[in-house]
């Protein structure tokens, strides 16, 4: 017992030391800049950077149009996958998967290929219409983990009995959906919300062969060009996702708790 309970504590510290020491080899190479000294000079010329500002707040207005598509589409499919056609469960699984194997490069191609400036549909030629090809792309992306996130918080939930329940209340399949579903599967959803976020915050390829202001180009350009900056970035995007991980933890504990057994 005390042989196992000391192998699980050298894993555990193994783990740790792997996951902490980069970091903190990082954050102390960031304080460096200025010479012979610790200061804090490139968080100070990062977060100054009109780029950096115009980027960041570009990705994270992609993110949040993302999420929202990611929802409106994952959460009905998901929904009625699992209470009217379970039959087509795997079907719809691997759909969702491809993203997983059609590498983004891909993706972006087939874009310029049919909506480029000479085709019938020339999303390409304006920014708006490429803002929303990026957001699309984005959302397909992000599908294997939104679906999967919002399907197992499905499986929590009596989804047929909540269903019979609305519909003898009188409600629509609009309000079910969004006042009884959604409710329950919100950290589920939260989940894959917090997982898109981080996909379109650090995602590379599309933006930049769109020509999209984003942070994933930016963090690139600043990698290529400078010493100090990126560390700093690095450790910035770190305590943005930590961030997000926490506000997921405190919300589930104001969610709504469901004691049916999976359906």
């Amino acid at each position: 017992m005390k042989t196992g309970r000391f192998w699980a504590w050298l894993v555990f510290g193994l783990g740790t030391a792997y996951f902490f020491i980069p970091l903190i080899a990082t954050f102390e190479f960031s304080l460096r800049m200025r010479r012979g000294e610790y200061s804090f000079d490139a968080y100070r010329v990062v977060l100054g950077d009109s780029r950096f500002q115009e980027t960041f707040a570009y990705s994270v207005t992609v993110a949040v149009f993302t999420i929202l598509l990611g929802v409106l589409l994952v959460v009905p499919t998901a929904y009625w996958i699992r209470l009217r056609m379970p039959h087509l469960r795997p079907v719809v699984e691997f759909i969702t998967l491809l993203p997983l194997v059609i590498p983004a490069i891909v993706i972006v191609f087939g874009y310029i290929r049919m909506y480029g400036s000479n085709s019938p549909l020339p999303f390409l030629g304006s920014a708006r219409g490429t803002d929303a090809l990026l957001v699309i792309g984005y959302a397909t992306l992000a599908l294997p983990y939104m679906y999967r996130a919002v399907d197992t918080g499905l499986r929590t939930i009596d989804v047929r009995t909540l269903t019979e329940a609305a519909q003898i209340l009188g409600a629509g399949w609009t309000t079910i959906i969004a006042r009884v579903i959604l409710p329950n599967v919100l950290i589920a959803v939260l989940s894959g919300a917090f997982l898109t976020f981080a996909i379109v915050i650090g995602e590379f390829t599309l933006a930049s062969l769109l020509n999209r202001p984003a942070f994933g180009p930016y963090l690139q350009n600043i990698g290529a060009n400078r010493a100090y900056e990126p560390a700093a970035l690095a450790v910035i995007a770190f305590a943005i996702t930590w961030g997000c991980m926490s506000v997921i933890q405190i919300l589930a504990r104001f969610a709504p708790k469901s004691a049916n057994r999976p359906n």
